[in-house]
Protein backbone atom coordinates (compact mmCIF):
# COMPACT_ATOMS: atom_id res chain seq x y z
CA UNK A 1 0.00 0.00 0.00
CA UNK A 2 1.09 3.57 -0.64
CA UNK A 3 2.16 5.46 2.49
CA UNK A 4 -0.71 7.91 2.05
CA UNK A 5 -3.24 5.06 1.89
CA UNK A 6 -1.72 3.43 4.98
CA UNK A 7 -2.30 6.70 6.81
CA UNK A 8 -5.88 6.83 5.50
CA UNK A 9 -6.59 3.28 6.67
CA UNK A 10 -5.20 4.05 10.13
CA UNK A 11 -7.13 7.32 10.27
CA UNK A 12 -10.40 5.56 9.42
CA UNK A 13 -9.83 3.01 12.18
CA UNK A 14 -9.12 5.81 14.68
CA UNK A 15 -12.26 7.68 13.60
CA UNK A 16 -14.37 4.57 14.08
CA UNK A 17 -12.83 4.00 17.50
CA UNK A 18 -13.69 7.51 18.67
CA UNK A 19 -17.18 7.16 17.17
CA UNK A 20 -18.09 4.80 20.01
CA UNK A 21 -17.24 7.55 22.50
CA UNK A 22 -19.26 10.12 20.52
CA UNK A 23 -22.23 7.73 20.54
CA UNK A 24 -22.03 7.36 24.31
CA UNK A 25 -22.03 11.15 24.80
CA UNK A 26 -24.95 11.73 22.40
CA UNK A 27 -27.00 9.00 24.07
CA UNK A 28 -27.07 11.06 27.28
CA UNK A 29 -29.61 13.29 25.50
CA UNK A 30 -31.04 11.21 22.66
CA UNK A 31 -32.78 7.86 22.53
CA UNK A 32 -31.01 5.07 20.60
CA UNK A 33 -33.63 5.28 17.83
CA UNK A 34 -33.39 9.05 17.44
CA UNK A 35 -29.61 9.17 17.67
CA UNK A 36 -29.24 6.51 14.98
CA UNK A 37 -31.84 8.26 12.79
CA UNK A 38 -29.95 11.56 13.05
CA UNK A 39 -26.67 9.81 12.28
CA UNK A 40 -27.97 8.45 8.99
CA UNK A 41 -29.90 11.59 8.09
CA UNK A 42 -26.68 13.60 8.21
CA UNK A 43 -24.82 10.93 6.24
CA UNK A 44 -27.63 10.86 3.64
CA UNK A 45 -27.33 14.56 2.72
CA UNK A 46 -25.30 13.73 -0.46
CA UNK A 47 -28.44 12.00 -1.80
CA UNK A 48 -29.70 15.51 -2.64
CA UNK A 49 -26.97 15.77 -5.26
CA UNK A 50 -26.29 12.24 -6.49
CA UNK A 51 -28.69 9.83 -8.21
CA UNK A 52 -29.59 6.46 -6.80
CA UNK A 53 -26.96 3.87 -7.83
CA UNK A 54 -27.94 1.04 -10.15
CA UNK A 55 -28.92 -1.36 -7.38
CA UNK A 56 -32.38 -2.85 -7.00
CA UNK A 57 -34.42 -1.32 -4.18
CA UNK A 58 -34.85 -4.74 -2.60
CA UNK A 59 -31.09 -5.26 -2.34
CA UNK A 60 -30.48 -1.65 -1.32
CA UNK A 61 -32.96 -1.95 1.55
CA UNK A 62 -31.66 -5.37 2.58
CA UNK A 63 -28.08 -4.07 2.78
CA UNK A 64 -29.17 -0.91 4.56
CA UNK A 65 -31.26 -2.73 7.18
CA UNK A 66 -28.41 -5.11 8.05
CA UNK A 67 -25.14 -3.26 7.45
CA UNK A 68 -26.43 0.04 8.87
CA UNK A 69 -29.79 0.01 10.66
CA UNK A 70 -29.43 -3.32 12.46
CA UNK A 71 -25.76 -2.88 13.26
CA UNK A 72 -25.86 0.66 14.62
CA UNK A 73 -29.27 0.61 16.32
CA UNK A 74 -28.31 -2.45 18.38
CA UNK A 75 -24.97 -0.78 19.20
CA UNK A 76 -26.75 2.34 20.41
CA UNK A 77 -29.22 0.31 22.47
CA UNK A 78 -26.43 -1.66 24.14
CA UNK A 79 -24.43 1.46 25.00
CA UNK A 80 -27.54 3.29 26.23
CA UNK A 81 -28.33 0.39 28.56
CA UNK A 82 -24.95 0.23 30.21
CA UNK A 83 -22.65 -1.89 28.05
CA UNK A 84 -19.19 -0.24 28.31
CA UNK A 85 -18.01 1.55 25.19
CA UNK A 86 -14.70 -0.33 25.05
CA UNK A 87 -16.43 -3.68 25.34
CA UNK A 88 -18.94 -2.67 22.65
CA UNK A 89 -16.14 -1.85 20.20
CA UNK A 90 -14.67 -5.33 20.72
CA UNK A 91 -18.00 -7.17 20.39
CA UNK A 92 -18.84 -5.36 17.15
CA UNK A 93 -15.53 -6.40 15.59
CA UNK A 94 -16.43 -10.04 16.26
CA UNK A 95 -18.40 -9.67 13.01
CA UNK A 96 -15.35 -11.19 11.31
CA UNK A 97 -16.14 -14.48 13.05
CA UNK A 98 -19.76 -14.46 11.87
CA UNK A 99 -18.91 -13.22 8.36
CA UNK A 100 -16.64 -16.20 7.77
CA UNK A 101 -19.22 -18.59 9.26
CA UNK A 102 -22.11 -17.21 7.21
CA UNK A 103 -19.96 -17.20 4.04
CA UNK A 104 -19.30 -20.91 4.60
CA UNK A 105 -23.03 -21.59 4.87
CA UNK A 106 -24.18 -19.32 2.05
CA UNK A 107 -21.38 -19.60 -0.51
CA UNK A 108 -19.57 -22.79 0.43
CA UNK A 109 -16.40 -20.90 1.33
CA UNK A 110 -14.44 -23.33 3.45
CA UNK A 111 -12.39 -21.51 6.10
CA UNK A 112 -8.67 -22.21 5.99
CA UNK A 113 -7.32 -24.15 8.99
CA UNK A 114 -5.78 -20.99 10.42
CA UNK A 115 -9.10 -19.17 10.05
CA UNK A 116 -10.83 -22.00 11.88
CA UNK A 117 -8.32 -21.58 14.68
CA UNK A 118 -9.10 -17.87 14.77
CA UNK A 119 -12.83 -18.60 14.97
CA UNK A 120 -12.28 -20.92 17.92
CA UNK A 121 -10.11 -18.32 19.70
CA UNK A 122 -12.58 -15.49 19.12
CA UNK A 123 -15.52 -17.66 20.22
CA UNK A 124 -13.64 -18.55 23.41
CA UNK A 125 -13.11 -14.84 24.05
CA UNK A 126 -16.83 -14.14 23.59
CA UNK A 127 -17.66 -16.90 26.07
CA UNK A 128 -15.25 -15.33 28.58
CA UNK A 129 -17.00 -11.98 28.11
CA UNK A 130 -20.40 -13.66 28.56
CA UNK A 131 -19.16 -14.86 31.95
CA UNK A 132 -18.98 -11.23 33.11
CA UNK A 133 -22.47 -10.24 31.93
CA UNK A 134 -25.10 -9.40 34.53
CA UNK A 135 -22.90 -7.48 36.97
CA UNK A 136 -22.66 -3.95 35.58
CA UNK A 137 -25.17 -4.31 32.72
CA UNK A 138 -28.07 -6.62 31.92
CA UNK A 139 -28.09 -9.84 29.95
CA UNK A 140 -30.80 -8.31 27.74
CA UNK A 141 -28.58 -5.35 26.81
CA UNK A 142 -25.74 -7.67 25.87
CA UNK A 143 -28.11 -9.90 23.87
CA UNK A 144 -29.32 -6.92 21.84
CA UNK A 145 -25.72 -5.77 21.33
CA UNK A 146 -24.87 -9.19 19.85
CA UNK A 147 -27.32 -8.39 17.05
CA UNK A 148 -24.78 -5.81 15.86
CA UNK A 149 -21.99 -8.18 14.71
CA UNK A 150 -24.55 -10.64 13.36
CA UNK A 151 -26.26 -7.92 11.32
CA UNK A 152 -22.87 -6.53 10.27
CA UNK A 153 -21.85 -9.96 8.96
CA UNK A 154 -25.04 -10.44 6.93
CA UNK A 155 -24.65 -6.94 5.48
CA UNK A 156 -21.08 -7.72 4.44
CA UNK A 157 -22.29 -10.69 2.41
CA UNK A 158 -25.23 -8.81 0.87
CA UNK A 159 -22.84 -6.03 -0.14
CA UNK A 160 -21.13 -8.49 -2.51
CA UNK A 161 -24.12 -8.17 -4.82
CA UNK A 162 -23.43 -4.47 -5.33
CA UNK A 163 -19.98 -4.77 -6.88
CA UNK A 164 -19.08 -2.18 -9.47
CA UNK A 165 -21.27 0.48 -7.85
CA UNK A 166 -19.62 3.78 -6.74
CA UNK A 167 -19.06 3.37 -2.99
CA UNK A 168 -19.84 6.97 -2.02
CA UNK A 169 -23.15 6.95 -3.91
CA UNK A 170 -24.11 3.56 -2.52
CA UNK A 171 -23.37 4.38 1.12
CA UNK A 172 -25.26 7.67 0.92
CA UNK A 173 -28.39 5.93 -0.33
CA UNK A 174 -27.96 3.12 2.20
CA UNK A 175 -28.04 5.80 4.90
CA UNK A 176 -31.21 7.32 3.45
CA UNK A 177 -32.90 3.91 3.40
CA UNK A 178 -32.13 3.55 7.12
CA UNK A 179 -32.93 7.11 8.22
CA UNK A 180 -36.59 7.08 7.18
CA UNK A 181 -37.72 3.94 9.11
CA UNK A 182 -35.57 4.96 12.09
CA UNK A 183 -37.41 8.26 12.43
CA UNK A 184 -40.71 6.39 12.26
CA UNK A 185 -39.43 3.99 14.91
CA UNK A 186 -38.33 6.91 17.11
CA UNK A 187 -41.80 8.46 16.90
CA UNK A 188 -43.45 5.15 17.79
CA UNK A 189 -41.05 4.21 20.58
CA UNK A 190 -40.67 7.64 22.21
CA UNK A 191 -43.75 9.55 21.08
CA UNK A 192 -43.94 12.69 18.89
CA UNK A 193 -43.70 15.20 21.77
CA UNK A 194 -40.60 13.72 23.47
CA UNK A 195 -38.93 13.29 20.07
CA UNK A 196 -39.57 16.93 19.18
CA UNK A 197 -38.36 18.06 22.60
CA UNK A 198 -35.13 16.10 22.18
CA UNK A 199 -34.52 17.67 18.78
CA UNK A 200 -35.24 21.24 19.88
CA UNK A 201 -33.27 21.06 23.13
CA UNK A 202 -30.19 19.23 21.89
CA UNK A 203 -26.94 20.66 23.23
CA UNK A 204 -24.02 21.90 21.17
CA UNK A 205 -21.94 18.95 22.44
CA UNK A 206 -24.47 16.45 21.10
CA UNK A 207 -24.73 18.36 17.81
CA UNK A 208 -20.96 18.09 17.37
CA UNK A 209 -21.09 14.38 18.25
CA UNK A 210 -23.83 13.81 15.67
CA UNK A 211 -21.87 15.69 13.00
CA UNK A 212 -18.88 13.51 13.82
CA UNK A 213 -20.98 10.32 13.68
CA UNK A 214 -22.97 11.19 10.57
CA UNK A 215 -20.63 13.35 8.54
CA UNK A 216 -17.20 11.95 9.40
CA UNK A 217 -17.57 8.42 10.81
CA UNK A 218 -20.37 7.25 8.51
CA UNK A 219 -20.24 9.32 5.33
CA UNK A 220 -16.53 10.09 4.86
CA UNK A 221 -14.89 7.16 6.68
CA UNK A 222 -17.03 4.48 5.02
CA UNK A 223 -16.34 6.03 1.61
CA UNK A 224 -12.58 6.04 2.26
CA UNK A 225 -12.73 2.44 3.51
CA UNK A 226 -14.68 1.38 0.42
CA UNK A 227 -12.13 3.10 -1.83
CA UNK A 228 -9.28 1.25 -0.12
CA UNK A 229 -11.08 -2.08 -0.54
CA UNK A 230 -11.56 -1.22 -4.21
CA UNK A 231 -7.89 -0.41 -4.80
CA UNK A 232 -6.19 -3.08 -2.64
CA UNK A 233 -6.75 -6.72 -1.69
CA UNK A 234 -8.92 -7.10 1.40
CA UNK A 235 -6.05 -8.88 3.18
CA UNK A 236 -4.07 -5.63 3.10
CA UNK A 237 -6.90 -3.36 4.24
CA UNK A 238 -8.99 -5.34 6.73
CA UNK A 239 -6.22 -5.78 9.37
CA UNK A 240 -6.38 -2.03 10.03
CA UNK A 241 -9.85 -2.61 11.50
CA UNK A 242 -8.08 -4.31 14.42
CA UNK A 243 -7.12 -0.82 15.59
CA UNK A 244 -10.79 0.07 16.20
CA UNK A 245 -11.33 -1.81 19.49
CA UNK A 246 -7.97 -0.65 20.84
CA UNK A 247 -8.79 2.99 20.05
CA UNK A 248 -12.35 2.62 21.37
CA UNK A 249 -11.21 0.99 24.61
CA UNK A 250 -8.39 3.48 25.20
CA UNK A 251 -10.60 6.48 24.45
CA UNK A 252 -13.42 5.24 26.70
CA UNK A 253 -10.90 4.60 29.48
CA UNK A 254 -9.66 8.19 29.24
CA UNK A 255 -13.04 9.92 28.74
CA UNK A 256 -15.28 7.80 30.96
CA UNK A 257 -12.75 6.16 33.26
CA UNK A 258 -13.83 2.67 32.17
CA UNK A 259 -11.95 -0.19 33.78
CA UNK A 260 -12.27 -3.89 33.02
CA UNK A 261 -11.89 -6.82 35.38
CA UNK A 262 -9.34 -9.57 34.63
CA UNK A 263 -11.83 -12.00 33.02
CA UNK A 264 -13.47 -9.37 30.81
CA UNK A 265 -10.14 -7.87 29.77
CA UNK A 266 -8.79 -11.35 28.98
CA UNK A 267 -11.92 -12.07 26.95
CA UNK A 268 -11.60 -8.81 25.00
CA UNK A 269 -7.94 -9.47 24.18
CA UNK A 270 -8.77 -13.06 23.21
CA UNK A 271 -11.49 -11.89 20.81
CA UNK A 272 -9.11 -9.38 19.20
CA UNK A 273 -6.43 -12.08 18.96
CA UNK A 274 -8.85 -14.47 17.27
CA UNK A 275 -9.92 -11.77 14.82
CA UNK A 276 -6.27 -11.05 14.04
CA UNK A 277 -5.69 -14.71 13.24
CA UNK A 278 -8.77 -14.76 10.98
CA UNK A 279 -8.07 -11.64 8.96
CA UNK A 280 -4.37 -12.37 8.53
CA UNK A 281 -5.01 -15.93 7.33
CA UNK A 282 -5.23 -16.92 3.67
CA UNK A 283 -8.49 -16.52 1.81
CA UNK A 284 -11.01 -19.32 2.27
CA UNK A 285 -11.36 -21.98 -0.36
CA UNK A 286 -14.58 -22.22 -2.34
CA UNK A 287 -16.14 -25.65 -2.25
CA UNK A 288 -16.92 -27.13 -5.69
CA UNK A 289 -20.59 -27.03 -6.55
CA UNK A 290 -22.31 -30.37 -6.46
CA UNK A 291 -24.18 -31.61 -9.47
Amino acid sequence: MKPADILIAAMVAIIWGFAFVASRIALDELSPELMTALRFTIAAVPCLFIPKPKVAWSRLIAISFTLFLGQFLSQAYGIAHGVPVGLTSVVVQSQALFTIGFAALAFGERPAPVQTLGIVIAAAGLLMICGTVGYDFSVAAFAVLMISPLSFAVGNLLLRGARGVPMFDLFAWLCLASAVPLFVLALIANGPAPTWTSLTHISLTSVLCMLMLGGISTCIAYWLWGRLLRDYPAAQVVPFALLVPFVGSAASSIVFGERFGPLRLAGMLTVIGGIAVMVLAKRPQVLPKTA
